[in-house]
């Protein structure tokens, strides 16, 4: 199984990161506008369409605002395996370091995968940082 992991900062207080991050159903206008351009809640998933025309059923498994931490797995008959988590840190005064892990089967998506969290990293930090 391949495992991603990703860290940034983000110039914004954690308590503020992660007030967006649990809003689960509103991914595509609190967090990552312009990379998530739909979600539609179901239940305990939502259904996300992205910027490039693809979209995925994501599970809410745990939200957890004592850690500051979201765990979410994709369901999907092409992808095999796929679990993540973020979870929010506060890095000193009005900074927060963002932590991404995702767990992917099959291998060979991996880069694939990497490449469009890198896209949502961006989407992100411009959204957060009121950029």
């Amino acid at each position: 199984m391949a495992s991603i992991h990703k860290e940034f900062e983000v110039a914004v207080a954690a308590r503020d990161v992660w007030d967006a991050v649990r809003d689960f159903g509103a991914v595509h206008t609190r967090l990552a506008p312009g990379f998530v351009i739909d979600a539609v809640m179901d239940g305990d998933s939502r259904l996300v369409t992205f910027s490039n025309g693809t979209s995925a059923r994501e599970l809410l498994v745990d939200s957890d605002d004592v850690r500051q931490r979201l765990v979410y797995a994709v369901i999907s008959e092409r992808i095999r395996q796929h679990s993540a988590s973020v979870q929010i840190l506060q890095n000193g005064d009005g900074h927060s370091r963002f932590i991404w892990t995702v767990d992917v089967l099959p291998n060979d998506i991996a880069p694939y995968i990497s490449g469009q969290m890198d896209l949502s990293i961006a989407a992100m930090k411009k959204k957060l940082e009121g950029r």
